[in-house]
């Protein structure tokens, strides 16, 4: 997948978010952080992967792919917060995991980025939530069309005053 030209995209957008509503000198990283926290939440909701209690199913593919690109807009926009883009591995291999353990771990390396936000946490941090997405079922083609969708979605939303 070519990161560099999503990182370079979703550069753009913070860029373009940031002079719409003048933040363009506000450090908006722990607000950012916080927004990829959430996002990530929101994305276990849809998988139900932790829901032991309950027999309703996840939801669809299609919307757990969504909420994942939202993910990644806030995992990327944290790195360049930083000037940090993602250093892809070739033959990086991680142990399985279920679902849950996943999230475990991209929400401990996300904590571990905050508190010290050097390359190498965000470099695991970022490996970890591919680890998730491959365990989700997502192919690099599949997060990369859905990424280039939301990014438009993503200025739409800001040229409606959302």
């Amino acid at each position: 997948m070519d990161w560099n030209q999503l990182f370079e995209m979703q550069k753009e957008l913070d860029t373009y978010i940031e002079n719409n509503h003048d933040l363009s000198n506000v450090n908006l990283f722990q607000e950012k952080h916080l927004a990829l926290l959430v996002e990530l939440g929101e994305l276990a909701n849809e998988t139900r992967c932790f829901k032991f209690w309950s027999t309703k199913p996840r939801n669809s593919q299609q919307i757990i792919l969504e909420e994942y690109v939202d993910v990644l807009h806030f995992l990327m926009s944290i790195g360049i917060e930083k000037g940090y883009i993602y250093q892809e591995e070739k033959g990086e291999k991680t142990e399985p995991l279920t679902e849950s353990e996943c999230f475990y771990q991209v929400y401990a390396k996300a904590i571990a980025y905050r508190e010290d936000p050097v390359n190498e946490n965000y470099q695991q941090l970022f490996k970890w939530s591919l680890q998730l997405g491959n365990q989700l079922g997502f192919t690099d083609k599949d997060i990369q069309q859905a990424y280039l969708e939301k990014n438009q979605v993503n200025y739409q939303r800001q040229d409606q005053g959302y």
